[in-house]
């Protein structure tokens, strides 16, 4: 039985919202404003609450069960962080008022920037960018002036390894500069004799993620560094799988010369649902005057030990310029500035440690039922093959549709893309070791069924809202409203696409 939509439960004359009397002379709108054509169904405002709270009962997120999605670091968001960034000296700071009216807001920016940098081991910070992709585009554009600002105008390649994420090419790409792609060797590290092949004066720098998307920490990373600095090469760090190192390694310190850091990932700001981001970078001496502003600087310091110093909103010298309206994603600096805060120093190193205890207790109790293609020491995730030998027609695609049936969150699917039938799995360090043996116990009853029942996972999910879907057709037939008699895309093993 279909479940009744709003437009099935609408009827003529049924209103939602009362109005007050007008107390101004009527006025008709203009007909050119009207769109009757939009068939908007008349309810009452107990449908209209119900309607969207069902909805919202079908929807997943981290609050509501484990989500182990590879490389996206779905942390648990602490509620605290929530509530100060709601605190109405926060909340409520318009963000035109000026430097003497935002002292306040002005200080915690500067702080958290000093976190940061502390963190990560760079010079200084620019909490600017709205996102991670943005940051990245940051830290391109700023070895890119870096090498124009010094007349170096042939240096117009940057070298990417063929793990990394999508976005990395794609900013290379945003930047006006060339992405070569490099191989990983056996062991899934960056091919260092083909690094050492390409290093040459056209060069810029190099992007790579640490520890990779394979969830492996580069155990040539100060052999790659070195390389590319030797050709005259900058070193860009995608800061995505920082909660891996928070406290164990400090990345300015190995020689990287910019990174950015996911401040709705790692330092749990809330994101994934669409909201705001931020996507810091950090800088080393070679490039902290190039940092997107402004920054929150110190201004004029303290006369004695009483005063606090005066904070101001400043550019570095040579900037790449602004990124974002105002001062980047304000709300996020104050979720990420209580998380440091309330786990301090010890506390950032343990998530670190749990994140990566996590994920190599997963992939222990899993190896012998899956193909780990990296059979090494993982860092915070990990990834497996989706496939069993013998069983040539179930992908990594339908475990995931089955681990819906088990009420858990699929892990990310068909990536890093040089591993065939991909699932790259992160727990974060925030699940306890229940959750964790529930999911084991999922994946491993899913491969047993993968040899006994494989229709099973061919159709899954049972039980969900909707059906399993035909993810091409759904691309292609975009529905962006929810009226009546739409086309179902929901479809039977057979029809599926490719198959």
């Amino acid at each position: 039985m279909t479940e009744p939509t709003i437009y099935d439960i609408s009827a003529p004359g049924r209103r939602g919202v009362l109005l007050p009397d007008v107390d101004v002379p009527e006025t008709s709108l203009p007909t050119e404003l009207l769109r009757t054509e939009l068939n908007l169904p008349e309810v009452g405002e107990l449908q209209v609450i119900r309607h969207f709270v069902n909805l919202s009962k079908k929807n997943y997120s981290i609050d509501s069960g484990f989500y182990p999605l590879g490389s996206c670091t779905m942390k648990y968001n602490p509620k605290i962080n929530e509530d100060m960034a709601r605190l109405p000296g926060f909340a409520q700071l318009h963000p035109l008022t000026d430097e003497e009216g935002s002292q306040g807001a002005l200080a915690l920016m500067y702080q958290l920037q000093e976190w940061l940098a502390e963190i990560s081991g760079f010079k200084a910070v620019s909490l600017a960018p709205a996102a991670g992709a943005q940051g990245e585009l940051a830290g391109i554009l700023m070895i890119r002036k870096y090498h124009l600002d010094r007349g170096d105008r042939k240096r117009t390649k940057i070298l990417v390894p063929n793990s990394a994420h999508g976005t990395n090419p794609a900013t290379v790409s945003m930047a006006g500069l060339q992405a070569v792609e490099l191989p990983s060797d056996e062991n899934g590290d960056v091919d260092l004799k083909a690094l050492q092949a390409a290093c040459d004066d056209t060069v810029a720098g190099m992007m790579i993620t640490v520890p990779s998307t394979l969830g492996l920490f580069e155990s040539q990373i100060l052999d790659v560094i070195q390389a590319v600095h030797d050709c005259g090469g900058l070193m860009y760090m995608d800061g995505a799988n920082m909660n891996a190192l928070m406290g164990v390694v400090k990345p300015g310190e190995l020689g990287f010369d910019v990174m950015h850091y996911n401040l709705h990932k790692t330092f749990s700001t809330p994101h994934g649902g669409g909201g705001p981001g931020c996507g810091a970078v950090g800088a080393g001496e070679k490039l902290k005057d190039y940092l997107p502003g402004p920054t929150s600087q110190i201004v004029e310091a303290p006369t004695d030990d009483e005063e606090a110093p005066l904070y101001g909103l400043r550019a570095p010298e040579k900037t790449i310029g602004q990124l974002k309206a105002f001062q980047g994603n304000f709300g996020m600096h104050v979720r990420a500035y209580t998380y440091i805060r309330i786990h301090g120093d010890q506390g950032i190193k343990d998530i670190s440690r749990h994140a990566v205890l996590n994920a190599n207790y997963i992939r222990a109790r899993l190896k012998d039922t899956y193909k780990i293609p990296y059979p090494r020491i993982c860092a915070h995730e990990f990834v497996l093959e989706g496939h069993f030998e013998g069983i040539d027609d179930i992908h990594a695609l339908d475990i995931s549709k089955r681990l819906m049936d088990y009420g858990i969150h699929p892990p990310t699917n068909y990536f890093p893309l040089i591993v065939p039938e991909a699932l790259l799995i992160e727990p974060t360090e925030t699940e306890a070791k229940a959750t964790l043996d529930e999911f084991i116990d999922a994946m491993k009853k899913i491969a047993q069924e993968a040899h006994e029942n494989p229709e099973l996972l061919k159709t899954a999910p049972h039980v969900t809202p909707v059906s399993r879907l035909d993810e091409v057709r759904a691309a292609k037939q975009l529905v962006l409203c929810c009226g009546p008699a739409l086309p179902s895309l929901s479809v039977t093993a057979g029809e599926r696409s490719g198959d």
